[in-house]
């Protein structure tokens, strides 16, 4: 050992370790008959060179106490914020009690504490700024719809954790599970639509299988959240062929106004045929009552007559017959003069169809 004694002479250091000869003197005692120092005396001399060499020890000592006791009360003191829980782990496994908003204590390294929010997250999906504004993160929301149109889905997803030990032990990334599994269900119910349901024509629908199948993939990982909202944002064609669907959306647009305006013409049309039609049928039911009513009285009237002439038969004859050539020669211009008028000094011939006429002027001889 270098401490030994190999006889060496001069400079040479030979005492041992503690600076002082095996067999020097002075000092304290020896065990009889070797050079091996005392125990008892290098125990003393240490302690007497710590306290001589080393000024202010045993205030380094109390001072490094201290030190540690606040190094291990800050790492045993923690803070739960208002919108988080804690789950502390003992020995690196959770306990079942959950840590609420305050101030709490553990038993640190023994103990460690997790943390969760407890608000609702969003998650963008096929958004440009999802990701750091990467054109990847845009890419994401390009989907081939069930009639083979590529579509532009952008979207979000509304979640919060309801399990807090699942959500922190059960999965290594639970966000970027959130956004595979809703991305994924997007897919599958796209695949299955026409693309016009997902530009405008059942966008709530879609929204509502979406997040029942992302719920129901995230429960099958046992993630621990909850899946509130699936928002569509905006739904359209890839950039590329933006101005075409457009110019489709155009004509689609013109053709719908073309068939609502030929639908009102016609209605128009129908409109009036069918207040013609009620107009013909109130004549036709106007006549139908007033030739109804006549012959009723015609009848009425040959019945009164019919009785007349049961009790007066020659009276009621002449009548009639007289009543008959009254409706008969009151409007001709013919004058019927009876056989031997003239004899009676009755003129022959009266011109009356034209003193009917009215006055003429005449002129004498």
């Amino acid at each position: 050992m270098p401490w030994e004694n190999n006889g060496g002479g001069g400079g040479r250091n030979n005492g041992g370790p503690w600076g002082q000869a095996p067999g020097g003197g002075g000092g304290g005692p020896r065990r009889p008959g070797g050079n091996t120092p005392n125990l008892e005396d290098i125990l003393n001399r240490g302690r007497d060179q710590f306290r001589g060499g080393v000024p202010g020890g045993r205030w380094a000592i109390v001072g490094g106490v201290i030190a540690l006791l606040a190094f291990w009360g800050v790492n045993s003191i923690y803070t739960i914020n208002p919108q988080e829980v804690g789950v502390e782990l003992r020995f690196g496994a959770p306990k079942p009690e959950l840590s609420g908003p305050g101030l709490h204590f553990l038993f640190w390294p023994v103990e460690t504490v997790e943390r969760a929010t407890t608000t609702v997250n969003q998650t963008q999906i096929g958004v440009a700024n999802a990701s750091g504004g990467s054109r990847a993160a845009a890419r994401d929301g390009l989907m081939l719809s069930g009639d083979q149109n590529i579509v532009n889905v952008q979207f979000s997803v509304f979640w919060a954790i309801n399990d807090p030990v699942s959500y922190l032990f059960n999965v290594r990334d639970p966000e970027s599970m959130v956004r595979y599994a809703a991305e994924s269900a997007m897919r599958e119910v796209v695949g299955r639509r026409p693309a016009q349901d997902i530009y405008s024509d059942d966008r709530s629908g879609i929204s509502a299988e979406v997040q029942r199948i992302t719920l129901a993939t995230l429960e099958s990982y046992g993630l621990g959240v909850s899946v509130n909202q699936i928002l569509i944002e905006n739904a359209g064609p890839p950039s590329e062929v933006y101005d075409a669907f457009n110019e489709v959306q155009r004509a689609r647009q013109d053709e719908t106004r073309l068939q609502e305006e030929a639908r009102s013409y016609a209605n128009t049309l129908l409109g009036d045929a069918r207040g013609r039609a009620a107009a013909l049928r109130e004549d036709a039911a106007a006549y139908t009552n007033r030739v109804v009513q006549e012959a009723t009285g015609e009848a009425e009237r040959f019945n009164a007559v019919y009785a007349e002439y049961v009790n007066s038969p020659e009276v009621t004859r002449k009548r009639l017959f007289l009543e008959t050539m009254e409706e008969v020669l009151g409007g001709s211009e013919k004058v019927l003069i009876e056989n031997g008028a003239s004899g009676s000094g009755v003129v022959p011939y009266l011109p009356l169809p034209e003193l009917r006429s009215g006055p003429t002027t005449s002129t004498g001889n």
